[in-house]
């Protein structure tokens, strides 16, 4: 019964991380391309900082990862969940 409980609490989480129309839009755009902070923030159309603070929440979350190239960060969906999540979404 434990260990069910852990996982319905993992699966919450991720969908907490997910639960804002930006991020939900972040995600499903990294899922079929890798970008970077300025090419979202002028996609969104929102300040750098705001895009930011989405991409820390989706990383602290396990959702996506950055890949350092030169001075850029290029970011990428990683969790599988999240991108079956999007799937049945849209």
């Amino acid at each position: 019964m434990m260990q069910a409980m852990k996982d319905y609490l993992a699966k919450s989480e991720l969908l907490k991380a997910m639960a804002h129309p930006v991020r939900l839009c972040i995600i499903r755009g990294l899922i079929n391309n890798q970008c970077n902070v300025t090419k979202m923030q002028e996609c969104l159309n929102l300040p750098q900082s705001t895009v930011s603070q989405h991409l820390a929440k989706l990383k602290a979350a396990g959702i996506i990862e950055g890949e350092r190239n030169g001075l850029e960060v290029c970011y990428k969906v990683v969790n599988q969940q999240a991108i079956n999540i999007i799937a049945q979404l849209f």
